[in-house]
């Protein structure tokens, strides 16, 4: 019997979690004196970075955060950028701060978020946070991982003794997202594109995440019937009849669908919840700064 995958809405509940931060933040900015604020340094002409941006800045809009957004050339100098991170360190306005990812080379981007003072590291990627994640201290989260963990949670699917493949391994999303789904009691298996006979290994898992960047990747014969499958992946592919070019994920979108329990569509699953999170992480920044927990 062919039945048809659950929508997992994370357009839907960031637009709810905006609306819970508009608020929040209503209600602390007198016991503050002022909102919080976000800062994204974006380098360079990319772009789909410079479209990140832009929604970014109006999310910041939409829940009554301050942007102090700073583009540079793309041949500014990794000094000068260093200099910028220093001073938004110390600025008082500045509960955030947020590197846009890829930096034009020969940036290095490693050494830069390491500069950012971790209690501003909105993005959750300094080792300070990471190390934190693994010793499952509270600290600021990276936020894909931390959306998808919020999207299950949501749809009240249970987590504790399931089995839970990631596909992919990196520091922005496989890594952190194995460790949370540890915390949550999941037993979990962390696959790649160097693992053997993939399919085997996608097959056994209650919930299926892959963040790979390779469209269509995971088809309904990698699917075990009745498997939750969030889709992390966002590819742009051009049709080649049009020419045009649309976003899809990882997942073949429509033979998963028959498949699974539960599915993310992409775009309008998991990217929302990265930008929602962002801003989540943002407002805890700026509560901790002031003691207000």
């Amino acid at each position: 019997m062919s039945t048809t995958a659950k929508l997992l809405d994370g357009k839907a509940l960031a637009q709810k979690l905006q609306i819970e931060l508009l608020e929040r933040i209503q209600a602390l900015i007198p016991q503050i004196g002022r909102s919080p604020g976000l800062a994204v340094i974006m380098v360079g002409d990319n772009h789909a970075s410079a479209a990140y941006v832009r929604n970014k800045e109006r999310d910041c809009e939409k829940v009554g955060i301050n942007s102090f957004g700073r583009h540079f050339p793309a041949n500014t100098s990794q000094p000068e950028l260093e200099q910028v991170i220093k001073a938004l360190n110390q600025d008082e306005r500045v509960d955030g701060i947020l590197v846009q990812l890829p930096l034009p080379q020969p940036l290095d981007a490693v050494t830069l978020l390491h500069q950012i003072e971790p209690n501003k590291d909105v993005d959750g990627l300094h080792p300070l946070n990471l190390g934190r994640l693994l010793r499952g201290e509270p600290g600021l989260r990276s936020c894909t991982p931390a959306g998808v963990m919020r999207l299950l949670q949501e749809y009240n699917i249970e987590i504790k003794g399931k089995k839970a493949v990631v596909v992919g391994r990196s520091i922005l999303v496989g890594k952190p997202l194995a460790l949370m789904l540890l915390e949550a009691d999941a037993t979990v298996t962390v696959a790649h594109s160097k693992s053997d006979n993939l399919e085997s290994i996608t097959k056994q898992a209650d919930i299926l995440i892959p963040a790979v960047g390779l469209a269509g990747l995971i088809t309904d014969s990698m699917v075990k019937p009745g498997a939750v499958v969030v889709d992390v992946g966002i590819n742009s592919v051009t049709d080649a009849n049009t020419g045009k070019s649309r976003l899809v994920g990882d997942v073949d979108f429509a033979s998963v669908q028959q498949i699974a329990s539960y599915l993310t569509p992409v775009p309008g699953g998991i990217g929302p919840m990265t930008r929602a999170i962002l801003l989540q992480n943002t407002v805890l920044s700026y509560c901790q700064s002031h003691k207000i927990s």
